[in-house]
């Protein structure tokens, strides 16, 4: 079992579309890359610890690979956005890969250099790859909300 990290904007629907994956055996929603310890929802919301939101996903390499994941991550999102998604807005929503190691690093820089010369986007992709640093996971009544609360993706 391999780690994959993600931020694409509000949490919730990016760990419901990647539970839906086979060979995405968990996933959890927290905050990644900011300076405090132990952050809150709501000290992130403020927009001033530095983290993003972002989902840990556990996956198995065997059944889906890296690359489909970081696939995954650009289709379900706007990664030309610059610290938003939709109507949400702050560092705490940017568009970011955490990776766990050079092989996701050379995977990640490729697909992102791939798809900004694609054409396929009218603006520069805005996806930072970062190393991956401490994961906090968010309070329980953020996990898997969507589907307890029996809402859809609409990302």
């Amino acid at each position: 079992m391999k780690k994959a990290t993600f931020g694409a904007g509000c949490f919730w629907g990016v760990e419901a579309r990647f539970r839906e994956l086979d060979g995405v055996d968990d996933a959890a929603v927290g905050y990644m890359g900011g300076e405090l310890e132990s952050p809150t929802y709501e000290q992130v919301c403020t927009d001033r610890t530095g983290h993003a939101e972002v989902v840990e996903l556990i996956f198995d390499p065997q059944r889906i690979d890296y690359e489909r994941l970081v696939r995954e991550f650009f289709a379900l999102h706007d990664p030309t956005q610059l610290n938003r998604q939709g109507p949400d807005f702050g560092r705490q929503y940017r568009s970011v890969i955490f990776v766990h190691d050079d092989e996701q690093r050379q995977v990640a820089e490729r697909i992102h250099r791939e798809l900004d010369e694609s054409g396929r986007f009218t603006r520069p992709i805005a996806t930072a790859i970062e190393p991956v640093s401490t994961f906090w996971r968010a309070e329980e009544y953020h996990q898997q909300y969507l589907a307890r609360r029996g809402g859809t993706c609409t990302i």
